[in-house]
Formats: structure tokens, sequence, C-alpha cells
């Protein structure tokens, strides 16, 4: 298979779209991309380090990348659901289970680089 400007131009469309749908139809999406640009925002207002800086641009992105994955089985869920077992339910439960821990994490990581910064302040 050959990879061209126009396939790979088409493959960043289709992801684009994909996005701009969590985005548009996932409340939950929306908060956290935007707390997730509260965090870089802080992060580049205290100068914090470029380590510190990958760790919380990695603990954000995968909160959003859970939301999405979320997203994606609650709906594939929605479309099967008559003809699933009755774990249908309990699947979608531990797929939100699954994006709260990582939110949790990111919580966690956030609070240990940037409340440093922020005590003094306080």
């Amino acid at each position: 298979m050959r990879i061209t400007l126009r396939t790979l131009k088409e493959s960043t469309t289709y992801a684009w779209r994909g996005i701009l749908y969590v985005f548009r139809n996932e409340q939950n999406f929306r908060i956290q991309l935007i707390i997730g640009l509260l965090v870089v925002v802080l992060g580049w207002i205290f100068r914090i380090s470029k380590l510190e800086a990958v760790a919380l641009i990695f603990v954000i992105t995968a909160v959003l990348v859970m939301e999405v994955l979320n997203t994606v089985l609650e709906r594939f869920i929605d479309i099967v659901k008559p003809r699933l077992h009755s774990y249908a339910g309990v699947i979608k439960d531990m797929m939100a289970g699954a994006v709260m821990l990582t939110a949790i994490g990111a919580i966690i990581v956030g609070l240990v680089i940037l409340l440093p910064y922020v005590a003094p302040i306080l």
C-alpha cells in the first residue's frame, strides 16, 4: 500500500472529524480539555521544567484518549445492545471507571508537579 499526501490528508480529516464529534457530543471531554488547557497555562506561567511539562502533557493526553475510547465503546454497545448480554451496562460502567482512574492519576500528577509552585502564593 502506497502512502500519498492525499491518503494522509484523508486520514487526518477523518481523525479530526472523530475528535470534533467527541468534543461536540461529550460534555466530559470538553471539561477535561478545558482543565487540561488550564494546567498547560499554569505550567507555562510557572515555567515548569521540560520533564514536568512532558509528564503533564502525557497525563492530559491519556485522560482525553480514554474519554474518546469510552465514547467509542458506548456508541458501539448502543448499536449492538439488543443482541448483547446483560453485561452491556457493566461494560459501560467499567469503561467509565477506567476514565475516572486515569483522571484521578492525572490529578495526582498535576498536584505533585504544580503544588510546589502554587503553595508559596497561597
